[in-house]
């Protein structure tokens, strides 16, 4: 049976999600628009999910709006705050380790004639906050700042950055996608992003907040759905199942964290030990609790995940040269570290110490087997 390692990208649907889906799928399918009776008991499913997800991120119900996705939340957060900013000025502040759905946005700012600046991070892969109070300028409309990296889980100075924002007297906005459930953000932020399969919720359901007396205006057309904030009709049984998986998963998490954070110290530890020439990245520390990646020189990364999907591990890689991007993760470029052979693990609720035993025991005959066949011997 294959071991799961890959909750960074997708955390298993929750069974709590699972049970909330099945029931909302025939209860909740009218339209929460319209004024009959089934409409409005799906209307009141919503506004129940709304304040189960609030309650989860300690903000108000009416600043919490649900997208079709993550990256069409951080889409729609930016791009909103950017469009209300305008004059003010258009120079928009980010990291360079941002998720590319920030990154692709950025793109599109800079396109239209607007102008970004990019922090840099050191070789852990935190930013530098004395980077961002430079980078302030009077015509800075937006600052975007992940909760914690998605490929090597150092988490970031979030309350730090907030603050020089709050001084500066402009937004912020963080996303939390992969910290969402694992962990509380700290205050100070603005805008907020995250997507419900990260925590067991179902794909498809995506979280937009927007503070009380942020700027924010919608850069498409006018809908009157989600608080004329995100268009079409919404995905009722999806929010739901988002809602029951996130309160369940949280909860959880309060236990499991520490476990969870002590396997990957055991990867950790274990991997540089029987392996030679490899790089274990991002914070020892300050990280997110479930993910550990490194490196391995003379090995391809695709290579790497094929093999260890053969021997039953799912595991994923942040430098995969694929026809898509034919370069590494941008990421491990940017903090300096070694891009070869790299490969993420994410330990999704409930995973098992055998199976982390396991793959500590099978990585280093793996690695070596590459090694050779690409004519690489090492001690």
């Amino acid at each position: 049976m294959t071991a799961y390692f890959d909750a960074a990208s997708t955390e298993p649907l929750h069974p709590a999600g699972r049970a909330a889906l099945l029931t909302a799928l025939e209860t909740g399918w009218a339209d929460p628009a319209r004024l009959y009776g089934v409409a409005r008991g799906t209307r009141m499913l919503l506004d129940q999910a709304r304040g189960r997800v609030a309650k989860v991120l300690g903000v108000r119900p009416d600043e919490v709006s649900f997208t079709t996705s993550g990256t069409q939340a951080v889409h729609l957060g930016m791009l909103g705050a950017l469009h209300a900013r305008r004059r003010v000025g258009r120079h928009l502040i980010v990291s360079a380790v941002e998720h590319s759905s920030v990154l692709h946005a950025a793109g599109t700012h800079e396109r239209d004639g607007g102008k970004v600046t990019t922090v840099p991070v050191d070789r852990e892969g935190r930013v530098d906050v004395a980077a961002f109070a430079e980078a302030l300028r009077p015509d800075t409309a937006l600052v975007c700042l992940q909760s914690a990296n998605h490929e090597v889980g150092t988490v970031q100075p979030v309350a730090e950055v907030a603050e020089l924002c709050r001084a500066a007297r402009v937004p912020l906005l963080v996303d939390a996608a992969q910290s969402v459930g694992r962990m509380d953000v700290p205050s100070g932020w603005s805008l907020l992003t995250a997507s419900a399969h990260k925590w067991g919720g179902p794909a498809g359901v995506g979280v937009l907040v927007i503070r009380k007396n942020t700027r924010w205006r919608s850069p498409l057309p006018s809908d009157e759905r989600e608080g004329r904030r995100i268009p079409g009709f919404e995905n009722v049984p999806g929010v739901v199942a988002a809602a029951a998986a996130l309160e369940a998963y949280r909860a959880e998490m309060a236990a499991d964290g520490p476990r969870l954070s002590a396997l990957v110290d055991q990867i950790r530890a274990g991997v540089p030990r029987t392996i030679s020439d490899v790089q274990v990245v991002g914070d020892p520390v300050v990280r997110l609790p479930h993910m550990v990646t490194f490196s391995c020189l003379y090995v391809e990364g695709e290579a790497l995940l094929t093999e260890l999907d053969r021997l039953g591990f799912a595991v994923s890689s942040g430098s995969s040269c694929t026809a898509d991007t034919l370069r590494p993760s941008h990421v491990l470029e940017a903090m300096g570290v070694i891009t070869h052979g790299n490969v993420r693990v994410s330990l999704p609720r409930g995973a098992k110490a055998t199976d982390v035993d396991r793959f500590i025991a099978v990585l280093p005959e793996a690695v070596t087997r590459l090694r050779r066949t690409a004519g690489v011997t090492t001690p």
